[in-house]
């Protein structure tokens, strides 16, 4: 593969990753600084995300499938987030508690796809691997707090939710901007006139 190759998959990949932290980070003001709606809107609000995020994440992989050995666990983690937000909006009556366990069971195995994703970018080279396996790490623990703690109250369940997507977020977006940032400083070091 060329390095005009690798700037090319770079270019049409990381506004995708920055839409997907766009995304979690909108998710989780909204669970903090509205913490006093319906669930009915929080199922909703999180049902939409996940799908948008989900479809965001398969668009990543199939344009990846080519060039990148992970691609698959990004369509995989993509399938999760859509059938997540699908179940969020076909049974929006459901009770709290399954909520919580349906998020928890989200974040812990999209949380997981992402630390795989990272270890296969680390094996192909790729230098963001470490904002993915925090993401992923990130993911894990809050899935996990979320099933540790499942009586700590809607306000809680929002804090949580609010704060794990704008960390979240911010961890995506700054990966979005190095994709971007390499990609900028390859084609520049190539334009580059030789050195006398």
């Amino acid at each position: 593969m060329t390095r005009s190759d690798l700037e090319s998959i770079a270019k049409g990949v990381w506004w995708l990753v920055l839409i997907r932290g766009v995304l979690a980070i909108l998710f989780g003001v909204f669970a903090l600084f509205w913490p006093g709606v319906a669930l009915l809107t929080l199922v909703y609000v999180f049902g939409a995300y996940a799908i948008l995020d989900g479809i965001a994440a398969i668009v990543a992989g199939i344009r990846h499938r080519k060039e990148e050995g992970h691609w698959v666990w990004q369509i995989i983690q993509g399938v999760i987030s859509i059938a997540a937000g699908v179940i969020a909006f076909v049974w929006p009556g459901v009770t709290l508690l399954a909520i919580l366990f349906l998020i928890a069971f989200w974040a812990i195995v999209a949380g997981i796809a992402e630390i795989v994703q990272s270890v296969n970018m680390r094996r192909t080279g790729t230098g963001s691997w470490g904002w993915m396996l925090a993401a992923g790490i990130l993911g894990v623990v809050f899935g996990i707090l979320l099933l540790v703690w499942p009586g700590t109250g809607i306000v809680t369940l929002l804090w949580l939710a609010g704060i794990y997507a704008i960390i979240f977020g911010v961890i995506i977006v700054v990966l979005a901007f190095k994709v971007r940032g390499a990609v900028k400083a390859t084609g520049d070091a190539t334009a580059a006139p030789p050195s006398a």
